[in-house]
């Protein structure tokens, strides 16, 4: 039985700079770091002797598989990523980057930041320009109405302030 899944709908290809710089931090420390420490316990493992019962070895090559295949993935991902660093020109409208606070049929408030899939945070309020919630909000300004199909129902939420951060 193989791992196959139908192909989805692909990953917006941008990022903001800060999430790239910390995308960019992973790697290098799995590459300079991580990996050879866990090579050179490996190593030591292996001159231990039987292998098929050395459990630190096992683990080690374990380890060693999900170290490069996350390499893999960060090196493939970052060399197709488009880091958006300029502010949009009209900052009085919700693009890429922006931070949009939100207000619900409850007055509740809630602030979101529109970022890449790959930095998404729900801690911090970061969203994915992929998510429904982004896709509803871009170029929209403040006072706009929002209407956001959500899996508990339809949700309409008021624009009360947009802003940008300088990179």
């Amino acid at each position: 039985m193989g791992r196959w899944r139908p192909k989805g709908k692909p990953a917006s290809k941008y990022i903001t700079a800060e999430g790239y710089r910390k995308l960019n931090d992973e790697l290098q420390y799995l590459w300079k770091v991580k990996r050879p420490e866990v090579t050179q316990a490996v190593q030591e493992a292996a001159a231990q002797g039987d292998r098929s019962e050395n459990a630190e070895y096992i683990y080690g090559k374990k380890q060693l598989r999900e170290i490069d295949r996350r390499v893999r993935f960060l090196s493939k991902r970052l060399d197709d990523m488009t880091v958006v660093e300029r502010l949009p020109e009209d900052q009085s409208r919700v693009f890429f980057g922006a931070w949009v606070e939100l207000e619900n049929e409850q007055g509740d408030l809630e602030t979101y930041r529109l970022v890449g899939p790959d930095e998404t945070d729900a801690e911090r309020g970061y969203i994915s320009i992929d998510a429904p919630l982004a896709r509803a909000l871009l170029k929209k300004q403040v006072e706009d109405e929002v209407e956001v199909r959500t899996p508990a129902g339809e949700r309409c939420l008021f624009i009360n302030r947009i802003w940008y951060v300088e990179a």
